[in-house]
Formats: structure tokens, sequence, C-alpha cells
């Protein structure tokens, strides 16, 4: 049994029993996220174990074992190769390495299968961050992510790459826009498929509603993850439709090759 008392406006105590008294010092909002903890403790989707105050997403311990990736070259790099020859653009990057059963390809899961859109976000915040500092990056005039089709995105009740590219937006400081480059066709999901029926799939299933909006801007395309870049490939190409305009590729993670 406990009791909370709130001794100002932003500080409270909780009484557990006669013996053990427990003061927090918070502000703001943190007085109610305190308080919710204590009823439903907030969890790290990928190792279940409690939040800690000052811990958002997922646990310290899993952010600091992320797979990184580590190269830091946009136009040359191992990334940069799979696109080589497909579709002209400024600059490929992605943010970690996605294998099966390793903590990004759980990460993903999380947010796409499994609702966790806010994670998707702060990752993505996260991830802005750091593009922030490297070029051509820190020159991109909006932030595009890969459409779902309207009846997949109402299955699911949200695009995963538009939260992902939320968070990009914001740490970029610059608008997201989410409705001119849509998906006209529905198609199957790229999962199990391979490289050559990939490019099948999506191939000329991408549109702009208004090419005017992306007129002579640096756009950057945002997806969950590149595997084949089958996907990201296809919505260049739509978006290069629009006279003037440049893209660049970003992704929360690639399959390592």
């Amino acid at each position: 049994m406990f009791k909370i008392h709130i001794c100002s406006k932003d500080k409270f105590s909780v009484n557990f029993n006669k013996k053990r008294k427990k003061h927090f010092t918070v502000r703001g909002t943190e007085l109610f996220r305190a308080v919710a903890d204590l009823f439903f403790p907030r969890v790290c989707p990928l190792c279940g174990q409690v939040l800690l105050t000052g811990e958002e997403g997922i646990c310290l311990s899993c952010l600091s074992d992320l797979p990184y990736v580590r190269f830091r070259d946009t136009a040359e790099g191992p990334l940069a190769r799979v696109f080589w020859g497909r579709i002209p653009f400024r600059g490929v990057h992605a943010f970690l390495y996605y294998e099966k059963g390793n903590r990004a390809s759980r990460l993903v899961q999380a947010i796409k299968y499994h609702g966790y859109k806010e994670l998707g976000r702060w990752m993505g915040r996260i991830y802005g961050e750091h593009l922030r500092s490297l070029p051509p990056f820190d020159k991109v005039d909006l932030v595009v992510p890969v459409p779902l089709h309207r009846r997949k995105q109402r299955q699911r009740g949200f695009n995963q790459s538009e939260w992902i590219g939320k968070g990009i937006a914001e740490a970029l400081q610059i608008p997201l826009e989410s409705r001119n480059l849509y998906r006209k066709i529905y198609n199957p999901s790229q999962t199990r498929r391979g490289r050559y029926e990939r490019w099948e799939n999506v191939e000329g299933i991408f549109a702009l509603r208004d090419p005017s909006l992306f007129e002579g801007k640096h756009i950057l395309l945002v997806d969950d993850v590149i595997t084949t870049g089958a996907t990201l490939e296809a919505c260049a190409t739509a978006v290069l439709q629009a006279p003037g305009s440049s893209v660049s590729l970003a992704a929360l993670s690639m399959a390592r090759g």
C-alpha cells in the first residue's frame, strides 16, 4: 500500500509504508510521467527491461549496442554502390545494419508490426542529428517518406517510414511532405522476394500528385530498411519527374550484404 503526496508543482513524495518514503523532484510533464511509471512501467521493446528515468524509446544499453553503420562516404561507400547506374542521387546513407534476429531487426519490427510508431520518431530524431553534419544531407529541402498504399496504411494504422521521417525532419529542422508522392498500385509485400522480383514488384507504382511541389528541391527519401534498393529506386524515379529536383536516400537500416 502506498500514498502519493504532492508537495509542490515540481515535487512529490511516495510513501510505500511507514518506514520507506521516496522523494522525487520533477518539472512539468515529468511529474505525470513519473506517476504513470509507478502503475504502468515502460519497458524496452528490445530487451524487456524497465526503462529508467531519462531513458526514452529503448534502454541505454540497447541504444549503445545497436549495430551502427560506420562509413561516412555517401557517394562512394558500399551502400552507394547498390544504386550506381540505376538512379542519379546526391547521397545515400543508412543508420543501422539489419540482420535477422539482431537488435536492428527487432527495432524495425517493433516499429512496423507492434505499433511503436513513436519509437520510429524517436530513432528518426537521433538519426537526423547524425545526418545534420553529413553532406549532402545538411542541404536537404524536404523529407519525403516512402508511401504505403492507402489500403495497407488502413490495415496497419500508420506508415512506419513516415514516423521515422518525422523524427529526421525535426532534427534537420525542415518540412516533412508525406502526400505528394503516393503509391498508385497496391502490390504484394517485398518480403521473401529475390532482387529481380523486388524490382518488378515496384516498377512504376509510385507517382507525384503535383510535380511543382518538388520542382528545384533537394528531396530526402526515407525508408525503414534498404535490402535491394528497389523501392527507393522506384520512388526516386517518380520524384525526379519534377523539373530541377534532386534526391538523396536514407534508411533507418540496411541489410548487410
